[in-house]
């Protein structure tokens, strides 16, 4: 199963790069920061009501998708990261709502950012205007991202962007939300920011069995929402991982999404029990 997984994912990347960019990233420091693990970690972070997933390459690229909605999200990165590294290649923004990108204006202040990736959709709340200036503060290259965009995460990693195909700020923050598909030999995670079920059915019509992952953040914190029967089907996955806080107002996640991933067999996975981190040398996957 997994030699066939493997092979629909490399044509579905090859028909992205072709259509799409290809972005390489690179560490700055690859010596002094490589993963000498050899393995690529997958941290979903405990940062209360929020997403906030950082990612370390086995090249020492580091990726931070979203920040939750405070500066919890720096205690948790201490964790991950030696206290002289002040540096993140890559910090990618899903959308502009308070519990994904508030964490990450402390982010921006604490480390230096090569390279941002979020889109044009703005908000009107503080924390939505906060990220909009820190994003411009920084002095990082800025990418907009878009469907087919490929971030080369040094010499194995692949980051492809499923969604949006076009300016999502016409739509709701969370329709606009970038969903991302990072890969390493035959592992996958489907990342998925807030969006809901419309985008989820168009992603199934548009690449079907080529969202197979290993692993799949449910959008939207688990709310019901998202997390569709047929996206579901389509992604397969062993884990599915519910970033929410404890006791939340919302109840996420929603019974109607769990029991729709126990249709899947997935194994449900939380940060309400602290941070969730997976590990894989691209063949076998690990979680803690």
């Amino acid at each position: 199963m997994m030699t066939r997984r493997f092979t629909v994912y490399v044509g579905a990347l090859i028909t992205l790069v072709l259509t799409g960019f290809f972005v390489w990233i690179t560490p700055l420091w690859p010596s002094l920061f490589a993963n000498q693990s050899g393995l690529l970690q997958v941290s979903f972070l405990s940062v209360g009501q929020g997403d906030a997933i950082f990612i370390e390459t086995p090249d020492g690229v580091q990726v931070m998708i979203d920040g939750g909605p405070s500066g919890e999200v720096l205690s948790q990165l201490a964790g991950q990261m030696p206290f002289f590294d002040t540096r993140l290649d890559v910090v990618i923004g899903t959308h502009p709502d308070l519990d994904h990108v508030a964490g990450l204006v402390n982010v921006l202040s604490r480390y230096r950012v090569d390279t941002i990736v979020t889109t044009e959709a703005t908000g009107a709340s503080p924390a939505a205007k906060a990220w909009a200036e820190a994003v411009v503060a920084e002095g990082a290259v800025v990418q907009y991202a878009r469907a087919g965009q490929v971030l080369q995460l040094g010499a194995s990693t692949t980051l492809t962007i499923l969604s949006p195909t076009f300016d999502p700020s016409p739509l709701d923050s969370n329709t606009g939300s970038i969903i991302v598909l990072l890969e390493y030999g035959e592992i996958g995670f489907m990342l998925t920011g807030d969006a809901p079920q419309g985008i989820e059915t168009y992603l199934v019509d548009t690449h079907g069995a080529a969202l197979e992952a290993e692993v799949l953040k449910l959008g939207h914190h688990g709310s019901d929402t998202s997390s569709a029967s047929s996206f579901l089907a389509a992604v397969n996955p062993l884990f599915a991982v519910v970033s929410a806080g404890v006791n939340n107002r919302y109840n996420h996640p929603h019974p109607d999404v769990l029991a729709r991933v126990a249709d899947t067999d997935a194994l449900v996975v939380s940060t309400q029990d602290g941070s969730v981190h997976f590990y894989t040398d691209g063949q076998v996957l690990w979680v803690e």
